[in-house]
């Protein structure tokens, strides 16, 4: 097991890569007609006829592929603590069956937290890119993690 990541070991300005996967058009469908039943997510006759040109995935699927990358690339080697919410989520590009999605997590501030001593708080960027390097959603988050506990003396 690697070595777990407290939130002392991070510093802003520090980037993580979260690793890559691709999109299904049939993950797209399955997660609109569950969740999103829009006709550009769900429909791909339909969606050719939309503003889009073609079928989408839901910003909320996309939100979702993030996350996913989020824990496995980073979040699963942490002492995270949970969150409380996002401050900004923004979907700039259409994500399409064949993307390639890329994730990256930037810290922007780190806070002790004044009221709970034995967590932190992390502000960071979130983005997912797409195969041509295009930037498809954003999103501002804040984390607690855990922190180092200190060593016997």
């Amino acid at each position: 097991m690697t070595e777990r990541r407290y939130f002392e070991d991070f510093q802003p300005g520090q980037t993580f890569d979260l690793g890559s996967r691709d999109v299904t058009a049939d993950e797209i469908v399955a997660f609109a007609a569950a969740y999103d039943p829009q006709p550009f997510h769900l429909d791909p006759e339909r969606a050719r006829d939309s503003i889009y040109g073609g079928l989408i995935a839901s910003g909320w699927q996309t939100a979702g592929f993030y996350m996913r990358l989020l824990v496995d690339g980073l979040i699963n080697s942490t002492v995270s603590q949970g969150s409380p919410g996002v401050d900004e989520l923004r979907w700039l590009k259409p994500v399409r069956p064949g993307d390639r999605l890329r994730g990256r997590f930037t810290v922007l501030e780190t806070t002790p937290s004044r009221s709970r001593p034995e967590i932190g708080i992390i502000r960071a960027r979130g983005e997912l890119f797409n195969q041509r390097d295009e930037v498809v959603m954003t999103v501002i988050s804040v984390g607690f993690f855990g922190r180092r506990p200190a060593s016997p003396s």
